[in-house]
């Protein structure tokens, strides 16, 4: 009996792109956090990775990153764009893959977009609609 193709394209990403991509995350973080990256600008702003989306052939990666509190976040993601190189080869040489994945680094907006949620969700008329309705005397 053949497995049912169209369940597994809906069944998202497999166990091991997601394994891969979070051992590239934390193999980023680590580089990162110890400095190896010779630059004045990622020495000066502590990067978080907050999450890295492989492709299903595990040739590209996509790296969400949010400098902390926010701070020259251009200036942060041109400096890791500019070392990108080097970042790759470095992951590469700490994992057991045949092919090196291609890192692209993004700005993670999701920080940004639950605040604005939480922003509305905090508006006096969106709470008064999500109270509790009031029982008819």
């Amino acid at each position: 009996m053949k497995p049912d193709k169209d369940r597994k394209r809906d069944s998202g990403p497999s166990v091991r792109v997601l394994r891969v991509g979070e051992q590239v995350r934390h193999l980023l973080s680590d580089i990162l956090a110890r400095g190896d990256v010779h630059d004045d600008i990622l020495a000066k702003h502590p990067v978080s990775i907050t999450e890295v989306r492989m492709s299903p052939d595990l040739r590209h990666a996509t790296v969400f990153v949010k400098p902390l509190l926010g701070k020259e976040e251009e200036a942060v993601l041109k400096a890791l764009r500019t070392n990108t190189a080097w970042l790759q080869k470095s992951v590469a040489e700490k994992m057991s893959m045949k092919y090196a994945a291609k890192l692209k680094f993004l700005s993670d907006e999701s920080f940004d977009e639950a605040s604005h949620i939480d922003k509305l969700l905090r508006d006096p008329k969106v709470a008064r609609d999500l109270g509790e309705p009031e029982a008819d005397a």
